[in-house]
């Protein structure tokens, strides 16, 4: 290489690198996504049974077919986004711009009471749909924005690392703001403050109880009704989606795609899916995390009533602050170790305490399972959205006339997700109902607990020994990556 080439790649890589402030406001774009989805996770269903007062098999509906649909939205939305040209703020930019106003208002509606009540199942629905639609439409060429943010592989696998931690975060957030702004309208309509005293609620949390009541007394003066609380809580998630997305448009730049070539008209979305379903890297990495994906919704299985707010209660904020802080942790690792000895090794460490909690079921386990499954967590997710960008730029080496088609690795990808978070919760709930599960009860039949220990001990440890025979097949090793990382700047 001649000292002038040189001189221009060390300038090219300098000018990739990304500042910290860039790669937090492109991390900040994502968080609003996970704010909205924990609080509709957590408090859909109760607000369409207790306020919207819809019966419960029309609520199941809004929630079966409105997550079936923002499924089957993402390849729709990535065709579209395929399609797209670019402009003066990128390719990608102008969709999550463009699409944050809407997402705002049909987030704020579905939290709305309208004024009818024959019709209020189909008024649910629809908006319900409506927002899965617009937040894939966001969420899609955001996915994809990470490719355009920097060739360097350093900064994009950083970048990732900065969104996970943020994103995991974010759901614990969405739960807070839901939680606080509309726990008071469930408190006051069971519990009325007249009848609490600290006999009541024991001794060590009575007198915090009343004083909680006290300050919503005045929050209910203002506020009286649930539906305003809802409505509330819906415009503060609303009015923080825009001014992340605001701050991610200020702080982040897309670059155009510098490797596909100018000239040549672009390949057809057809024969473009048909080359990246024949990639065989992608297929494997697919592949292997769809196992994985089952076994951390058979591992993380949520039944209702009394059990789920117990589970929910002693496990989620242990597992999801553990998995924030393990993401840093992870994205050191990949670097020292390579992804794939990472993604291992984050994956089995949750076998030894998923069997832990199987054969010694109490309170103190299930904290430090918790808090040790927040590790795996946090390697489920960075390693394959660190993984994808390799797998696309290999897909760049092996069709170098392909241009435009990051959106169809990203969309089919969160699509295959679902479709297998869905298929398992699904198994579950049917295997719970076989053994003669009671929604309300706080004792269940011993079926009940043979099939929970099942769920939570057998099946993800098949499904995740599964999912790491396929990864062995991943072809894309560090010595791979590195060689393909110089192919493309040659080619740049």
């Amino acid at each position: 290489m001649s000292l002038y080439c040189y001189l221009c790649l060390q300038n090219h890589l300098e000018q990739q690198k990304l500042s910290v402030c860039n790669k937090l406001c492109f991390a900040i774009g994502g968080a609003p996504n996970q704010v909205a989805g924990s609080a509709i996770d957590f408090f859909l269903q109760i607000y369409l049974l207790d306020v919207a007062q819809i019966i419960p098999f029309q609520a199941s509906m809004v929630l079966f077919i409105g997550k079936a649909w923002g499924a089957v939205s993402d390849p729709i939305v990535g065709f579209f986004v395929t399609k797209s040209r670019w402009t003066r703020i990128g390719r990608l930019m102008p969709w999550m711009v463009g699409c944050t106003p809407f997402v705002v208002v049909s987030y704020f509606y579905l939290w709305f009471v309208p004024p009818f009540s024959s019709g209020r199942f189909i008024w649910y629905l629809a908006f319900y749909c409506l927002y899965q639609t617009l937040i894939t439409c966001f969420h899609v060429p955001y996915s994809a924005l990470t490719m355009f943010l920097s060739t360097d592989q350093r900064e994009r696998d950083s970048a990732t690392a900065y969104r996970m931690t943020v994103e995991v975060l974010g759901t614990l957030l969405g739960a807070a703001i839901q939680g606080q702004i509309v726990a008071s309208a469930h408190t006051l309509k069971h519990c009325s403050h007249r009848n609490i005293s600290a006999g009541h609620l024991g001794n060590s949390s009575g007198a915090e109880v009343i004083r909680s009541v006290n300050d919503l007394r005045i929050f209910i003066s203002f506020f009286s009704t649930q539906k305003e609380v809802y409505m509330i809580a819906a415009g503060v998630i609303g009015g923080l989606f825009l001014i992340c997305t605001v701050v991610m448009f200020l702080g982040v730049k897309e670059r155009d795609d510098p490797y596909a070539p100018k000239t040549e008209k672009p390949i057809p979305f057809h024969k473009g899916f048909v080359l990246v379903m024949k990639h065989g890297p992608y297929l494997t990495l697919t592949a292997a995390f769809l196992f994985i994906s089952y076994y951390f919704a058979f591992a993380h299985f949520k039944p209702k009533g009394l059990l789920y707010d117990v589970l929910k209660k002693i496990i989620f904020t242990p597992l999801q602050m553990s998995a924030a802080v393990s993401i840093p942790f992870w994205e050191w690792f990949l670097q020292r170790f390579g992804k794939k000895t990472a993604a291992f090794c984050g994956i089995t460490w949750f076998i030894p305490f998923t069997m832990m909690l199987v054969f010694i079921p109490n309170l103190v386990v299930a904290y430090i399972v918790a808090v040790s499954s927040g590790l795996s967590v946090a390697a489920s997710l960075l390693l394959p959205w660190s993984m994808l960008p390799d797998v696309v730029d290999d897909f760049r080496l092996a069709n170098p006339s392909s241009k435009g088609h990051e959106a169809i690795f990203y969309s089919f990808y969160v699509f295959f997700t679902k479709f297998a978070a869905g298929i398992s919760l699904g198994v579950s709930a049917l295997c719970l109902q076989f053994a003669g599960y009671n929604t309300g009860a706080c004792r269940q039949p011993p079926p009940v607990a043979y099939t929970l220990k099942l769920l939570i001990g057998a099946a993800p440890v098949a499904f995740i020994i599964t999912g790491l025979m396929i990864l062995l097949l991943y072809p894309i090793s560090e010595d791979i990556r590195q060689r393909n990382k110089l192919a493309l700047e040659e080619l740049r």
